[in-house]
């Protein structure tokens, strides 16, 4: 969890570099979340719980561009990247295969390596 407060501190901040556990941390957090209200939502079939989902959703989504961004950032490529998931198929699976890939070795165009630069989490 503590990944994905460090993701919502940087909000908006599109610069820079995130790690593979960062962003896939922040993805699991956000996933698990969303499932459970999902869940919720549609077992009681309250709109108020319907209306908490669009909001969690209006309010994750500023940081889960931000950390897409930055995780594009930290494999060398441009934040605009993400804007090919919107091609069907080929754009998530690229983005994909982009997520996962190791960080660019070094400090880069846009930053120095976190996972260099980061002291070892023991937790």
């Amino acid at each position: 969890m503590s990944w994905f407060i460090e993701a919502l501190k940087k909000y908006a901040v599109f610069s820079g570099r995130s790690r593979r556990k960062e962003y896939w941390n922040f993805a699991l957090f956000v996933g698990i979340v969303y499932v459970v209200l999902m869940v919720l939502a549609l077992a009681t079939k309250t709109a108020a719980l319907f209306a908490l989902v669009g909001i969690f959703y209006l309010g994750i989504l500023i940081p889960s561009l931000a950390v897409g961004v930055r995780r594009l950032h930290d494999t060398g490529r441009s934040g605009w990247w993400l804007l090919f998931g919107i091609v069907p198929i080929a754009g998530p699976i690229t983005l994909l295969v982009f997520a996962v890939s190791d960080s660019q070795p070094g400090p880069n165009q846009y930053g120095p390596n976190p996972k260099e630069a980061a002291p070892a989490y023991a937790g």
